[in-house]
């Protein structure tokens, strides 16, 4: 795994998702896959005795995981009215075992060394929100105040996939071509899948993050359609495990972007699908220049033309 190391940029302004509202809390405490994930992810890695830091704490339910395993957590949270409610959450349900501390995770730095660091500033295809920036730039900040060894990062690594659609975008008899959320483990009626999602990008987060998501892949379709968009795929390593090989992992949400060109497509035919966005980039940034354009056949010996793959 691996990309171009991820620079903060300052000049940046904050994106819209990083600082999400109490009101909006519960969808996220209500999703059952993500919270399952994280809590069985926190029950692998944290051990009594740890020191954990949580960035971007929300509600506080990922250091109430922490502190349940016996841990000493930190947990920073900059959003005024979310903070206040994790704070008295926090106190009546483990005392003294969190510190909630009212900051900014972009420019938090621990005044100790710490074990594992818990980060969900996750949004699928690493958009809208600046995880990547964030741990990025707290790397950074770390290593130079303490040196290594760097803490255990929760996330353990991203892997994303791009797969090629024909979605429904007609509402009532309007059709109207606009990007969609779908649950990534119910049925969705209104989505051919034209081929199998292709991996675009794969990293660590322990290791230099990449700067860019971007993915130029030849794709074989499956079979017949109209390809007129792309479903971007995001699943999150929690936890890695080497011996044996396990991972506790959380697929998210999948997001269904137009393309601007709708493509015909034969099964079996071979397309190529570009885009490329900074990670935090709204979604028009994907929206504004993901491509599909049709391949010549493979030829004899089913050799194909060289197609580049970026992480």
């Amino acid at each position: 795994m691996s990309g171009r190391q991820a620079r903060p940029d300052r000049r940046r302004p904050a994106a819209p998702a990083d600082l999400i509202p109490l009101q909006y809390q519960a969808q996220m405490l209500l999703d059952e896959h993500r919270m399952a994930a994280f809590r069985a992810a926190i029950t692998e890695v944290v051990r009594a005795g740890m020191h954990v830091l949580d960035l971007g704490a929300g509600t506080g339910v990922l250091s109430y995981f922490a502190a349940q395993q016996g841990a000493y957590v930190t947990a920073v949270e900059q959003d005024p009215g979310v903070f206040r409610v994790a704070r008295a959450a926090l106190a009546d349900a483990v005392g003294d075992r969190v510190r909630v501390v009212h900051a900014d995770a972009h420019n938090y730095l621990p005044d100790e060394p710490v074990d594992v660091v818990i980060c969900e500033m996750l949004h699928v295809g690493q958009l809208r929100e600046r995880q990547i920036d964030v741990v990025a730039g707290f790397q950074r900040r770390y290593l130079e105040r303490f040196g290594p060894p760097a803490p255990r990062f929760m996330p353990a690594a991203c892997v994303q996939a791009v797969q090629p659609v024909q979605q429904d975008f007609t509402f009532h008899g309007y059709p109207v071509p606009v990007p969609i959320f779908q649950h990534a483990f119910s049925i969705q009626p209104r989505t051919i899948e034209l081929a199998a999602p292709q991996v675009f990008q794969q990293f660590f987060y322990a290791d230099p993050l990449p700067a860019t998501c971007a993915a130029d892949l030849a794709v074989t379709m499956d079979r017949g359609g109209q390809l007129n968009a792309i479903r971007i795929v995001t699943k999150n390593l929690l936890a890695v495990r080497l011996r044996p090989p396990a991972s506790v992992d959380w697929l998210m949400g999948y997001l269904i972007v137009p393309l601007r060109r709708p493509l015909c497509v034969d099964a079996h035919s071979r397309v190529r699908i570009r885009f490329e966005y900074h990670p935090g980039d709204e979604i028009d940034a994907l929206m504004g220049n993901a491509q599909a354009t049709a391949l010549p056949p493979a030829g004899p010996a089913g050799g194909h033309p060289p197609v580049r793959t970026t992480a």
